[in-house]
């Protein structure tokens, strides 16, 4: 189980690298408006979340008296690096308690401003946090690069190409015996009574 959650959640967060990595200083601090958030100011609050969240997460309740969330919506950081130093502290406090997790403790009880929570379901609780937030920085940076932007997923009008592709790359993997007569009735090595 804490492998899959490890996988499900690098994989959002190389989401958020690779948008990173096309944007400049200037980008990563836009703002449509003033009611919205910038990219950095999304980090500051993801990030913080890891930090509060998962920070001794099986002894302390996840909303620590030290983080002051109001303030995660004020940016604070002057350069893109000073961003990514952050966004790369928080998951790292993240995935280091998903390191922590275990049969024994998966369903044990924790708390998040005092309301009980088993580990399982504070994990699934954050992976739809942050892919939501990760899903607003996509959507400002693609905004901002236009044309120019490289894109995170299948490229427009490519969706049957990626199909195609996928579906070889699977079947590659398939074991080379048949699992299932009845799925495999055109195989020589199928008994006669399956055959039709």
């Amino acid at each position: 189980m804490k492998d899959l959650f490890v996988k499900r959640f690098e994989y959002y967060k190389s989401l958020g690298d690779k948008s990173f990595s096309q944007l400049s200083d200037e980008q990563i601090f836009w703002q449509y408006n003033e009611e919205s958030n910038s990219i950095a100011v999304i980090v500051h609050h993801i990030a913080g979340n890891m930090l509060s969240r998962w920070t001794n997460f099986l002894t302390e309740d996840g909303e620590k008296s030290w983080r002051n969330r109001d303030e995660e919506f004020v940016n604070t950081f002057k350069t893109k690096d000073e961003v990514l130093e952050f966004w790369e502290k928080g998951w790292k406090c993240f995935f280091d308690a998903l390191d922590q997790i275990n049969e024994e403790n998966l369903y044990s009880t924790i708390y998040i401003r005092g309301e009980a929570h088993s580990v399982i379901d504070a994990v699934f609780r954050q992976l739809a946090h942050y892919p939501y937030h990760i899903g607003q920085i996509i959507y400002i940076a693609k905004m901002m690069k236009n044309e120019d932007w490289k894109t995170l997923s299948i490229a427009r009008n490519k969706s049957q190409e990626f199909n195609t592709e996928m579906k070889n790359k699977f079947s590659k993997e398939e074991p080379d015996t048949p699992s299932s007569p009845v799925c495999f009735q055109n195989s020589p090595e199928v008994r006669d009574e399956y055959k039709q």
